[in-house]
């Protein structure tokens, strides 16, 4: 069902107006509805303290002076009388709660005295004030009771003049209510607004925008923190994919154009020399496997990325597969002069991987090797084992990687970011490849390089415990 959105400023209204009605609606509840209630409350109980501290403090020197001050201090009337109902002291305070000795006053004492029981209530009319009496016996021991009596004036006008002032109250309120939600929404709302109108253009793509941090609120100055980090981080993404775009079809553009220049020369000029057809055919059957492995690379990258890839662990030799992988370079280092150097102590190392993950790890990281090692044309593959780690290093002899790119070679195509650069063996999709095997194995990697003194790509084989 559509439900309308109402928008910051009128919730933030809302809320604080609803805030404010409650309390307002609590002040009438108690201060005028149950103000008659609350104030008989407040008289009972002062009597009953007063009862308690006669009672307990008889044996004092002051007894009676400290009597005299509770009633002052609590506006209350106390008399003391026997059994014979003779008053033996009466309280020198005199108020509207003090009723003369009348018929009146001997007949509730008299009833107390008679019913044996140890304290008693009694509410009376006193017509010399047209006022209820509130009167508390209470039987001090078996020869003396004590009678505090308090009025319980009518309140009718103290809660009209409540009523009234509440009223006042009301309107200063509701109005007061308006004044301060409509700023504090406008506070918290602009820079929500302006937040809002920057994401709205860095869904544009336009990755100029600033979210301001300067608001009051640490939770904005957070969410704007956040949202400039992720324009950085997406505008990094969008140029790589911009990269990634441009060399992936320099890739396909350029075998696809020596494909179809080869076929056509093997059709009009040499369809009659069935050596230079065999030619032109290996060269375009080159060009075809060149292609398949770039796609067999994006395909590769892609389904790593999505992870749908599942890892099949297996136990092998690490120094037997490097060797295996070296001799399948023995072309480079025929046809080239390409050095290969393969160091390790150990003459087996055993461990628990993927065979075919790890192995094409190792295969892209000397193909990049290859393609930037120096004039000298050397490759070198090391393996180092501890007691928990293999540690495997592939070392090429070239120009070395800038500080600044170091953190971004795993990209797709990074390195060719600034010209470039058609591979010796390949895609540029090698390092993201490599990447995302070894986070698949959880495995450590990374690379030094040093201006001048070429590269070292490395990663570490956590050792299973039977293997160590």
């Amino acid at each position: 069902m559509w439900k309308l959105k109402n928008s910051l400023n009128n919730e933030i209204w809302r809320y604080f107006l609803l805030f404010s009605i409650l309390i307002l609606g609590l002040l009438w509840i108690f201060q005028v509805l149950f103000l008659d209630n609350y104030y008989k409350y407040v008289r009972t109980k002062d009597i009953k303290d007063v009862a308690n501290t006669i009672k307990n403090k008889q044996a004092r020197a002051d007894y009676k002076q400290l009597i005299n001050n509770i009633a002052l201090e609590k506006e209350v009337c106390v008399e003391i009388i026997n059994q014979d109902m003779y008053s033996l002291y009466s309280s020198t305070f005199f108020g509207k709660g003090c009723l003369s000795n009348t018929n009146l006053t001997r007949n509730y004492k008299y009833d107390f005295l008679r019913s044996n029981s140890n304290q008693k209530s009694y509410q009376v009319l006193n017509k010399n004030y047209n006022n209820t009496i509130l009167i508390y016996a209470l039987k001090l021991d078996n020869n003396n009771y004590a009678f505090i009596n308090t009025s319980l004036d009518p309140i009718d006008t103290t809660a009209t003049i409540i009523r009234k002032q509440l009223i006042v109250i009301t309107i200063i309120i509701l109005l007061l209510s308006f004044i301060i939600s409509y700023f504090i929404s406008n506070h918290i709302s602009k820079p929500i607004v302006k937040i809002n109108t920057a994401a709205k253009e860095l869904a544009k793509n336009n990755f100029n925008v600033v979210f301001n941090n300067d608001s009051n609120i640490l939770e904005l100055n957070e969410l704007a923190n956040t949202l400039n980090y992720t324009k950085e981080e997406l505008s990094k993404t969008d140029e790589l994919r911009r990269d990634l775009m441009a060399n992936v079809s320099h890739d396909l553009k350029t075998p696809l154009t020596m494909i179809k220049a080869y076929a056509e020369m093997t059709i009009d000029l040499h369809k009659n020399n069935q050596a230079k057809q065999k030619e032109n055919m290996s060269i375009v059957i080159s060009e075809v496997d060149r292609l398949t492995n770039l796609v067999n690379d994006i395909l590769t990258l892609s389904s790593m990325q999505s992870n749908i890839n599942d890892l099949t662990y297996d136990t092998f030799d690490l120094v037997t597969l490097i060797n295996d992988i070296l001799k399948k370079y023995s072309v480079y280092k025929e046809l080239a002069n390409y050095k290969f150097t393969f160091l390790h102590k150990n003459a087996k190392i055993l461990i628990t991987a993927d065979r075919q993950k790890i192995e094409q790890v190792i295969y892209n990281l000397i193909n990049n090797a290859i393609n930037y090692t120096g004039d000298d044309l050397s490759v070198t593959i090391s393996l180092t084992k501890t007691k928990d780690h293999v540690l495997v290093e592939i070392i090429d002899t070239g120009e070395g990687i800038p500080p600044e790119d170091i953190p971004y070679i795993w990209d797709r195509y990074y390195k060719n970011k600034k010209q470039h650069k058609r591979n010796v063996v390949g895609t540029g999709l090698g390092l993201s490849i490599v990447k995302n095997i070894l986070e698949l194995h959880h495995y450590q990697y990374g690379v030094k390089s040093e201006k001048n003194h070429g590269s070292n790509f490395y990663f570490y084989i956590t050792l299973q415990k039977e293997a160590r």
